[in-house]
């Protein structure tokens, strides 16, 4: 691999590929990301920001990326795009943005990515939220690939519109592809607005928790720098061409469950309030990830009761602490 494009590479997941592919590859790396608020220009190490032989930046929207806005990368052979709107609440209050970078943004890549003449793979980084909600198909383990899209949100349904442009796009022009939905990530650099990193400013400043509705929404969860890892053997894999991957650690747990691991290990008291459940909740999300696992081998996934301890004890919130 020489070149790779990694869109929304400021942002919490396509920064932590960034650093994967930088210190795991000797690929030079054009990150495209129009820095919207949930971009931090510290969540690339400065290292890797000043390398200028390996590493440009284009502060772009993916809606305006052009072949000759790539400069000397439009001869790359892998666009991954992370750029996203991802928060759901966001969505339900305004769909716009999640159309707009979502579907539009998507269309655009894959313009470009008809003109690009090495392109090996268009990686897509989608989500399980696209198979919605799992709690009336008990009779069914998880939802595999080839599972229904049944999205509940214009979040869900933005990216479920963009997976299949994609694939209409392969079959069309022959565009290579990879998609990969991922279950809920964790891990540092998230942003203040997910679900984590708020209940960790609550317990510090000894506010109360909001949970929605009854609490016992339940997800499955894999540390980010897994996810990224996963993603970037299955990009690189010659065998692996036009695929859906599930992507998980089969971790599941409720929100009342984090934080009831949460409050079993903190030294101060952890408070919760049940507040207005957000319209549409899908109350579970179930992948199957039998294909997944038939291509690894000995993975060992990162514990998310392990990731809260630590970010606990770091910020001297435990016991202990």
């Amino acid at each position: 691999m020489n070149k790779i494009i990694i869109t929304g590479g400021y942002g919490f997941i396509g920064s932590h590929f960034v650093e994967w592919i930088y210190n795991n590859t000797n690929a030079k790396i054009l990150v495209i990301d129009k820095m919207t608020y949930a971009a931090e220009y510290e969540n690339i190490p400065l290292s890797i920001r000043e390398d200028h032989v390996r590493f440009r930046f284009n502060p772009d929207d993916i809606c305006n990326v052009t072949t000759e806005s790539l400069h000397n990368f439009a001869d790359a052979e892998y666009i991954v795009n992370f750029a996203a709107e991802s928060h759901v609440d966001n969505s339900i209050s305004n769909s716009a943005p999640f159309i707009k970078s979502n579907i539009e943004g998507v269309y655009n890549l894959l313009e470009v990515a008809k003109e690009m003449p090495n392109l090996k793979k268009f990686v897509q980084i989608s989500t399980d939220e696209v198979y919605g909600d799992m709690e009336d198909v008990r009779h069914v383990n998880g939802a595999t690939e080839s599972f229904a899209l049944r999205p509940s949100s214009a979040y869900s349904a933005s990216k479920a519109s963009a997976d299949l442009a994609i694939i209409a796009a392969a079959r069309t022009f022959n565009i290579p592809y990879l998609i990969t939905r991922s279950c809920n990530n964790f891990g540092p650099r998230q942003h203040n607005e997910k679900f984590l990193p708020t209940l960790f400013k609550c317990v510090e400043e000894g506010t109360n928790i909001p949970v929605y509705g009854d609490g016992l929404q339940k997800r499955e969860w894999i540390h980010v720098s897994d996810n990224v890892a996963i993603i970037a053997e299955l990009m690189l894999s010659t065998s692996l061409m036009n695929e859906v991957f599930n992507i998980s650690s089969s971790y599941h747990h409720t929100n009342m469950d984090i934080i009831k691991k949460v409050k079993g290990f903190a030294k101060e008291v952890v408070r919760f309030d049940h507040v207005e459940d957000r319209k549409g909740h899908d109350r579970e999300y179930r992948i199957d990830c039998s294909k997944l696992m038939g291509y690894l081998e000995d993975f060992v996934f990162l514990s998310l009761e392990g990731y809260l301890r630590d970010v606990a004890r770091e910020k001297s919130l435990i016991n202990g602490g």
